[in-house]
């Protein structure tokens, strides 16, 4: 599976750890940055291309996901969720890795780095990576309602407000 990742400076010894935790699983990673540390860069610009590329890869037929972490991972998480197609959830536990993909079918996951130890955060997108989406009708109802919002401002029969 291609995996790409983002960060920022809080997160930057996290990524390389990752980044070669990720390639001895067989996985292929795209780094989308930063490349050395900036104790004042700007995550939006890297997440923002990290989800964006997942969403290409996805369109393509590539099986792709992608990781964005910062210091609480909230921020990263906001910017990859600007991306239209991106389902990107905020995971803190093990289940929230697994409920983002049997329930939500995420395709983005964003982490806190300063919030977990590194063999935590590593198990929690190694859970999130393995585990399939349901397909539970809940649930893939639930996402097109979300899909149809983001094409076209409104949820048929929803009564979504103007």
């Amino acid at each position: 599976m291609r995996i790409h990742i983002a960060t920022d400076h809080a997160g930057l010894d996290f990524s390389t750890h990752l980044q070669e935790h990720l390639s001895a699983a067989g996985h292929e990673v795209v780094d989308h940055g930063p490349t050395e540390y900036d104790p004042i860069d700007d995550y939006p610009a890297f997440c923002i291309n990290a989800a964006a590329a997942v969403v290409r890869d996805q369109q393509a037929g590539v099986e792709a996901l992608g990781i964005v972490f910062g210091g609480s991972g909230n921020g990263e998480q906001i910017a990859a969720n600007k991306v239209r197609g991106v389902r990107a959830a905020l995971v803190w536990s093990q289940s929230t890795a697994l409920l983002a993909r049997q329930h939500n079918d995420a395709n983005v996951i964003a982490i806190g780095a300063r919030q977990h130890t590194v063999e935590e955060a590593t198990g929690f997108i190694d859970a999130f990576i393995a585990e399939p989406f349901s397909f539970e009708e809940r649930h893939v109802r639930r996402i097109a309602q979300l899909a149809e919002y983001e094409a076209t401002g409104d949820i048929a029969g929803k009564n979504v407000d103007h």
